[in-house]
């Protein structure tokens, strides 16, 4: 086995420059842990940026995208193949009724900029609102809704103008509205600012609002979806029906992908030539899709993350953390000293864990697949944090 420090700089030697990277090389996983270079296991809480919804190498996902791999690793949406026609199917019977197009692509962003080119096409308007402390990529056009902390300074010429309003405030939205507005933007849960909600009822009547004046609704529900909040979307647990739906992340459990859910009307409005993604809709990414639908279907997954979250909520009020926010698996632990020292602190213990915008908020977001033993350990190690 290699030394510990001969990845990370072998890594440094012809990388650019992205995340300020753990002091650890990760080499092998299995459903809610992981192993480093080293031998050492760690409870994974994070799932790699919200992304390993079905656990580290799920044997179901496994055999899928090798078996298909094995049979058409590649071929575009220049000609038909049965395992995306089946997919689509699947996703579109998993989403909220009202959403029945689909168009696959490879990431959160690229989802997010196809919404945003939809919906500026179907409306025939220049305008966009987002949300004070929203995130939706780092793409051009992704990173002009992007508000929260430095990422559009950094590249001040990329991006267009939008309006802005504040999270959770409808006054502040109706003041962005007019006849130029062609979508809002939103996630609805914040996560990388803090896993910030609304108060209940406030996307069903933004979406209301936005409806009335001839304005539609994207809600990007990259970290929200595929049962993270114990339900199917957050839509369907807020019951309110966008126009435009994203999803990544958890979407095909690691392999790249994304998808843009849209209504029958919307989906009208696009023809032929006007989208398209090479790598978008590839056989092995529907593979792991239909594993990752497999998985949350027959073991129950969206029940077992509606359940934790109650148990969640009571059991991780101990040691640094106050109160705990957040739905389903998608939580926020508010805590009475720095996050980052709590973090710190998890990680000495063999427990990964994710901070955020907010100084004072750990982020969950771990493999539905955990079961109360995972947070009885983390409650456990957070009673023993030193405050």
């Amino acid at each position: 086995m290699c030394a510990k420090s001969i990845y990370p700089d072998l890594e440094n030697q012809y990388q650019i420059p992205t995340y300020l990277k753990w002091p650890i090389t990760l080499v092998e996983g299995k459903g809610c842990k992981v192993r480093d270079s080293e031998g050492t296991e760690y409870l994974d809480l994070y799932g790699g940026h919200c992304v390993a919804v079905i656990g580290h190498c799920h044997p179901g996902w496994v055999k899928a995208i090798s078996r298909q791999a094995g049979r058409l690793g590649f071929y575009s949406n220049v000609a038909s193949n049965d395992i995306r026609a089946i997919y689509q199917q699947r996703l579109i019977d998993f989403s909220p009724r009202h959403l029945r197009r689909l168009f696959l692509c490879n990431s959160g962003a690229e989802a997010n900029e196809t919404a945003l080119k939809v919906a500026l096409k179907a409306t025939g308007r220049n305008g966009l609102v987002a949300m004070k402390g929203g995130f939706h990529g780092r793409t051009a056009g992704a990173l002009s809704v992007t508000t929260i902390g430095s990422y559009r300074d950094q590249f001040p010429s990329l991006v267009r103008d939008v309006s802005v309003a504040e999270f959770g405030d409808l006054e502040s939205l109706q003041k962005h509205l007019n006849s130029d507005i062609a979508a809002v933007i939103l996630e609805p849960i914040q996560s990388m600012n803090g896993i910030r909600t609304a108060y209940t009822g406030y996307l069903s009547n933004l979406v209301e609002l936005c409806h009335k004046n001839g304005t539609m609704v994207i809600f990007d529900e990259i970290q929200t979806g595929m049962g993270r909040t114990g339900s199917t979307f957050a839509s369907e647990r807020f019951e309110c029906k966008p126009d435009l739906l994203t999803i990544a992340k958890g979407l095909a459990n690691g392999i790249p992908s994304g998808a843009v859910l849209a209504t029958e009307e919307v989906a009208l409005e696009i023809k032929p030539g006007e989208l398209g993604s090479t790598f978008g809709g590839g056989p092995v990414a529907c593979a792991a899709g239909l594993a990752v639908l497999d998985a949350i279907e027959s073991e129950k997954l969206i029940e077992n993350a509606l359940y934790l979250e109650s148990v969640a909520h009571q059991m991780l009020i101990t040691g640094p953390v106050s109160s705990v926010r957040g739905y389903g698996l998608l939580l926020g632990l508010e805590t009475t000293v720095p996050a980052r020292t709590v973090t710190r602190f998890l990680f000495e213990n063999k427990i990964l864990a994710g901070t955020s915008a907010d100084p004072h908020v750990v982020r969950l977001m771990p493999p539905l697949t955990i079961g109360e033993k995972e947070l009885e350990n983390l409650a456990t190690v957070l009673a023993k944090f030193p405050v």
